[in-house]
C-alpha cells in the first residue's frame, strides 16, 4: 500500500497515511472524512537514499519486503 497525504477540512489537519488507493480514512483528530491530496514526487537523487533507508529498516525488523526477489536471502 502506498503512502498518501490526506487533509481534513473540518480541523485543517494534514497527515500522511498508509492506505489503499480507493479508501478514505477518518481524521485521527476529529473523526471526519478526509480528502486525498496530490503528493509531490520524490526529488531526483534522493530516491536511492530513501530506498536504502527502507531496506535497512526492513532488515532490522526482520522482513525483506523492500528487496527484490533476487536480493532476498535464500532460505533452505
Amino acid at each position: 500500500m502506498p503512502i498518501y497525504d490526506f487533509h481534513c477540512n473540518s480541523c485543517n489537519k494534514t497527515v500522511e497515511l498508509l492506505a489503499k488507493s480507493d479508501s478514505t480514512p477518518a481524521c485521527p483528530q476529529c473523526g471526519n472524512t478526509m480528502e486525498k491530496l496530490v503528493s509531490r514526487p520524490a526529488a531526483p537523487g534522493k530516491t536511492a537514499s530513501i530506498l536504502a533507508a527502507g531496506r535497512a529498516r526492513a532488515a532490522k525488523e526482520g522482513h525483506f519486503s523492500n528487496y527484490k526477489p533476487s536480493e532476498r536471502p535464500k532460505i533452505k
